[in-house]
């Protein structure tokens, strides 16, 4: 295949296929970060966020079976890559999540509501893009690395699973591989949640899509011609990558990422035909849209900081056992939760 269309394009392929499955799930089984904890913290209902750590459980089993097959190098992947920065993980997190709230979604619901024909998502999808690459790469770039300095990780990939296996002299695919049982096991303990098939089926096939992109960019890896990142879903710096694409096609090669995003608006515009929910809709507040855009530029710079976003450090590193993963994860809920609270109760209001 890589013969045939070239490298580039079955990356972009291989970004979109996963990318489709993660906007259908957004569209058809309601697969939410800002909403699984809005629910969870006004609504009384956990199923939502029982659904991230199935997603997150299953991205796991898969990532780490493919891994016991010798299909994936682990320590070739790009969240166990470089080296853990835990300041960097926890303001980058707090920034996206604060942001998050502020914008109504993460970068992964913006591209899925923007299928949907949310033209308010178009706003926060092209000012995160931006403030993701002016952070990556422009003027704010030798800030970030003079505050948060990255280096490649030498030696052993220094994981949950590589740490665990070490003290059990096991490797890391068996402590991964019981890790992701017991968290799939302990989000269907709860008969509400196992109950209800469509919430339980959506939750696979996000871990699924998250597992199709490590196995995928593997053997591009494996088998192409030029270098190729091991990298699964992620949508901070693929959003500017995508931007620069449409403006530079002719000189920008296409990527994984730009594949996965494209992906996600494809499949989330598809499952919005099919539920009959497409319509147009635009802001008519300019208020919600400053804060939009606001959210939408704190979202593109935390991200970066922490190198990646809800999906990116949020399932793609869990599903390595990265140790930015989860503490990257605990601070976006965090700073979402400051967020929500400052949108729906106030800071100032004396309690009840």
């Amino acid at each position: 295949m890589i013969d045939l269309i070239g490298q580039p394009l079955t990356a972009a392929l291989a970004g979109a296929f996963g990318g489709v499955l993660l906007g259908l799930a957004a569209r058809l089984g309601r697969f939410c970060t800002l909403g699984a904890i809005e629910d969870a913290l006004y609504g009384g209902s956990f199923l939502r966020l029982r659904m991230w750590g199935m997603a997150i459980g299953v991205s796991i089993l898969g990532t780490f079976g493919l891994a016991a097959l010798g299909l994936l190098p682990l320590g070739q992947t790009l969240y166990l890559g470089v080296t853990f920065s835990a300041s960097a993980s926890i303001l980058g997190g707090l920034a996206f999540g604060y942001g998050m709230a502020m914008s109504g979604n993460c970068a992964y619901g913006a591209l899925a509501r923007l299928g949907g024909g949310d033209l308010r998502s178009f706003v926060i999808v092209l000012v995160m893009g931006l403030a993701a690459f002016a952070t990556l790469t422009g003027p704010l770039a030798f800030l970030r690395v003079y505050l948060f300095p990255r280096a490649l990780e030498t030696g052993q990939p220094d994981g949950v699973a590589h740490a665990l296996g070490g003290l059990l002299g096991l490797g890391p695919v068996v402590p991964g591989l019981a890790l992701g049982l017991a968290l799939c096991a302990a989000m269907l303990a709860a008969p509400s949640f196992r109950g209800n098939i469509r919430a339980v089926l959506w939750s696979c096939v996000v871990g699924l899509a998250i597992m199709s992109g490590w196995a995928l960019t593997a053997w591009i890896a494996r088998t192409g011609f030029a270098p190729q990142t091991i990298v699964s879903h992620s949508y901070a710096a693929p959003l500017g990558d995508t931007l620069m694409f449409a403006m530079q096609g002719s000189v920008r090669p296409l990527s994984f990422g730009i594949g996965s995003v494209a992906g996600v608006w494809l499949g989330a515009f598809l499952g919005s035909l099919w539920r009959g929910h497409f319509r147009w809709e635009a802001c008519e507040d300019p208020r919600e849209l400053r804060r939009q855009i606001l959210g939408a530029a704190l979202m593109g710079v935390g991200a970066v900081v922490a190198m990646g976003c809800t999906i990116g450090q949020g399932i793609s590193a869990i599903s390595v056992l990265s140790f930015s993963g989860p503490v990257t994860l605990a601070a976006i809920g965090v700073g979402a939760a400051i967020g929500l609270r400052q949108l729906i109760e106030g800071f100032g209001r004396a309690p009840v």
